[in-house]
C-alpha cells in the first residue's frame, strides 16, 4: 500500500465551495469533482471526517450586518449546514462512498446528533463522517468548528479547501506579483492578519500543535498530493 503522510484527517469545505460559478445553491457537477477527490484518498486507507460550511445558502454574519439578530442569524446559518451536509452524503452514495453525518444541533428526524465516540468508530471503520451545524453555538464559525472536531476527532491535520491553492502576501487575482507561502508558523499568520482562517481556528489549532494545509480543491488531485505530503498548498504549523 502506498505510504501516506497523513493516517486521519479533517477537510473543511466551505459552502461557496459547493456553488462552483453558480451564484447561489449547489452546484452538482462541482460536489461529485469534490466526492471523487475524498474518494481517491480514502482508496489511500486515508480516513476522512469533513466540516461543511452554509455560506451558499445562507451566512449569518452577512445577515446580522443587515440588522438581523447575530444569534438568530447563526443558527439559521447552522441549519444551511446541515443541508450541504444531506447533500455531500447523498453524493458521496451516489459514488459508492459510506458516509455518517452528525450535527452539533439536534434534528433526530434527518441525521444524528454529535457523539464523539460514535464518530471516532465510524472512521475507524472507514466511513467518513460530515459533521454539520459548526459547533452548535452562535458566534463561532466553521473554520473554528473544523478545529475543535479535528481535535476532538485525533486527527493528523486539518485541511483547508479553497478556491486559491495556498495562502498568499496578497490577493494572487488583483495583485500578480503576489507569491505563495510554501509554509508558515502560526503566529506568522495570526500577526500578518493573513486570512487563513479566523482567529479563534488559528489559535486552537496553535495551542494544540494541530498542522493546518491550505489548498485548493478544484486542482485536480491536490487532495492527495497534500496527504502524500507533496508540496501543495500552505502548510502552517507551529
Amino acid at each position: 500500500m502506498t505510504t501516506t503522510a497523513y493516517k486521519r484527517i479533517l477537510l473543511k469545505l466551505s459552502g461557496e465551495a459547493l456553488m462552483g460559478d453558480d451564484s447561489y445553491g449547489i452546484n452538482r457537477t462541482v460536489i461529485e469533482r469534490i466526492v471523487a477527490e475524498i474518494a481517491e484518498v480514502t482508496r489511500l486507507g486515508v480516513e476522512v471526517a469533513v466540516v461543511i460550511g452554509g455560506g451558499n445558502i445562507f451566512r449569518g454574519m452577512t445577515s446580522a450586518e443587515g440588522g438581523m439578530d447575530r444569534a438568530t442569524a447563526d443558527y439559521m446559518g447552522m441549519l444551511a449546514t446541515v443541508m450541504n451536509a444531506l447533500a455531500l452524503q447523498d453524493a458521496m452514495r451516489c459514488g459508492g462512498l459510506v458516509s455518517r453525518v452528525q450535527s452539533a444541533l439536534r434534528i433526530d428526524q434527518v441525521v444524528e446528533p454529535y457523539i464523539r465516540g460514535k464518530a471516532m468508530r465510524y472512521l475507524e471503520e472507514g466511513k467518513i463522517v460530515i459533521f454539520a451545524a459548526g459547533t452548535g453555538n452562535p458566534f463561532f464559525t466553521t473554520d473554528t468548528a473544523a478545529a475543535l472536531r479535528g481535535m476532538e476527532m485525533n486527527v493528523d491535520i486539518v485541511l483547508k479547501a479553497t478556491k486559491v491553492d495556498g495562502v498568499y502576501t496578497s490577493d494572487p487575482k488583483t495583485n500578480r506579483d503576489a507569491v505563495r507561502y510554501q509554509k508558515l508558523t502560526f503566529d506568522e499568520a495570526i500577526a500578518k492578519n493573513l486570512k487563513v482562517m479566523d482567529a479563534t481556528a488559528l489559535t486552537l489549532c496553535r495551542d494544540q500543535k494541530l498542522p493546518l494545509n491550505v489548498f485548493s480543491l478544484f486542482k485536480a488531485g491536490a487532495l492527495k498530493r497534500v496527504v502524500m505530503g507533496e508540496d501543495e498548498g500552505t502548510l502552517v504549523r507551529v
